[in-house]
């Protein structure tokens, strides 16, 4: 069982991706030489300059996208095709606009296996499970509003609540808060951190806000310029649970300072002084 535990829940193996045989023969990569290994339960945050590889980074561990070389495992299992025990939420909510709160969240369930064949069986029980999920996040009272109605805060904590509606066990997330003002931001950084603490399920959150990486990861990894490659891995030693008043103390501070140098030395000298993080 000991062993088991110990089992990475994401393990990148030298991983390379080319978009396709023409890139691929002249060497042309997205991302290159990832190696990555995530412990069960682990929130880690992925930074770094625009255009680095960080989306690349998901839909490989996602299965959308296949490696050009190397090996994916998730969960102890190889990578073949898109993974059915992730979640994911994105910088736009795109809830459709013809569907109540409650109903924009039931949507994996209606097609995703095995929710799909028990749907229409089980719905009043899925129901439930939206409404008392949508009420974590505060947006009791609003099931039944369409997204017209809803700000854009409350469109993306329906968002949040769609993509772990069917229990995932992890949950992926690119700028889901980036589009938002400041006090709304951080409100949704407290709500995914109790969700996460409440759930302990896998978060890979790619940000490239410093101060949101900070607060909420266990880990930070900084990427290189395309090609990307993690070049700095940062562990987060910070105590938990994280209120916001830590985001105002010093050694948060200088956390968030020592990720923004590392930025700012790839973004003016690109990866010729970079190495490759250990792992």
């Amino acid at each position: 069982m000991q062993e088991q535990d110990n089992t990475p829940f994401v393990d990148f193996q030298d991983v390379w991706l080319a978009y396709n045989e023409e890139l691929l023969r002249a060497n042309h990569f997205a991302v290159e030489a990832i190696d990555l290994k995530v412990k069960r339960g682990e929130f880690i945050a992925i930074v770094g300059p625009s255009g680095c590889g960080k989306s690349t980074f998901m839909k490989l561990t996602t299965g959308l996208r296949m490696p050009s070389m190397g090996k994916i495992r998730i969960d102890g299992q190889s990578v073949t095709g898109p993974l059915k025990i992730s979640g994911m939420a994105f910088q736009a909510p795109s809830l459709l606009p013809w569907r109540t709160t409650v109903d924009n969240v039931l949507l994996p369930l209606e097609i995703v296996e095995p929710y799909r064949s028990t749907f229409k069986a089980k719905r009043k029980e899925y129901v439930e499970r939206a409404r008392r999920l949508l009420q974590k996040v505060g947006l009791g009272g609003y099931e039944d509003k369409f997204p017209w109605q809803l700000s854009g805060g409350m469109q993306q904590r329906a968002s949040i609540c769609r993509a772990l509606i069917h229990e995932p066990k992890m949950l992926l997330l690119d700028e889901p808060f980036g589009a938002l003002d400041a006090f709304t931001r951080e409100e949704l950084w407290c709500i995914l951190r109790d969700l996460w603490t409440e759930q302990q399920f896998n978060v890979i959150l790619v940000t490239h806000d410093l101060r949101e990486s900070v607060f909420l990861a266990d880990t930070v990894y900084v990427m290189s310029k395309s090609p990307g490659r993690f070049v700095v891995k940062r562990d987060i030693d910070l105590p938990r649970p994280r209120e916001l008043e830590l985001t105002y103390t010093k050694e948060f501070t200088d956390i968030v300072l020592e990720l923004r140098s590392h930025i700012g030395a790839i973004r003016s000298q690109g990866t010729a002084t970079a190495t490759a993080i250990p792992q």
